[in-house]
């Protein structure tokens, strides 16, 4: 899914120019500031299926992602994968308090994004109690959507868990796309499974049931929402 931002070269484009600042990291500074965060920054391009960082390996950078989407997982101690979430443009990871990632994150498609050196970060952030406040906001949110996965990945039919899926994905997007009915689905049917705690056969046939009972329209790279209201009813259950 290419959303946000035309291809952009290694060397980069003016931060002015960004697409994504008023959802990401950086929306809380001003023009000066801006200046001296764009020097700090680097910009990254990774292939599909490209690691960007893995689980517990040292962090030394941080990622604002620009355009694209990943994948967020951790593995389980028989090799299983969990997929924990998926990152959209404006989303900012690597940041941890135990000094190594907490998860991995791959490339689904291409994706571009700002890199910052953790230490040149912290750096710049201590003597900026607007950005500090920025960085709780989004942890915040992110701590509700942890929560949010655990409701998931509890009591609930597959039909529910995947009418959930759609309807946050499709409320993600609209955040940042405006609303639509039709939605992008870049992750493969099983990076849904992972996340979902299903298998990709479960995940399959709830799709097509989903579609039997007119509420979805599966359609060439994602779905169509034919009757949100039932979705959503689904989600709420």
């Amino acid at each position: 899914m290419k959303a946000f931002l035309a291809a952009i070269e290694s060397n980069g484009q003016s931060c002015a120019d960004c697409s994504v600042r008023p959802f990401s990291i950086c929306a809380s500074l001003d023009k000066a500031e801006m200046q001296e965060f764009e020097h700090l920054s680097r910009h990254a391009r990774f292939s599909p299926c490209e690691t960007v960082f893995a689980e517990e390996e040292i962090t030394t950078s941080f990622y604002n992602l620009l355009d694209g989407v990943m994948r967020l997982y951790k593995l389980l101690p028989d090799g299983r994968r969990q997929i924990v979430g998926f990152a959209l443009p404006g989303d900012f990871l690597g940041m941890t308090a135990s000094g190594r990632n907490n998860f991995s994150a791959d490339a689904i498609g291409t994706v571009d994004v700002c890199r910052f050196s953790k230490a040149s970060f912290q750096r710049f952030a201590e003597d900026k109690p607007h950005l500090l406040r920025r960085i709780n906001e989004l942890a915040i949110r992110e701590l509700a959507q942890a929560r949010e996965h655990m409701v998931l990945l509890g009591r609930r039919s597959a039909e529910e868990k995947v009418a959930t899926f759609l309807v946050s994905w499709r409320d993600r997007l609209a955040r940042q796309n405006g609303a639509s009915a039709t939605l992008p689905l870049p992750m493969s049917r099983q990076d849904i499974a992972d996340y979902l705690g299903l298998t990709i056969e479960t995940v399959s046939r709830t799709f097509t049931k989903l579609e039997r009972d007119g509420v979805i329209e599966i359609i060439s790279g994602g779905v169509h929402l034919l009757d949100p209201a039932r979705a959503e009813a689904l989600a709420a259950a």
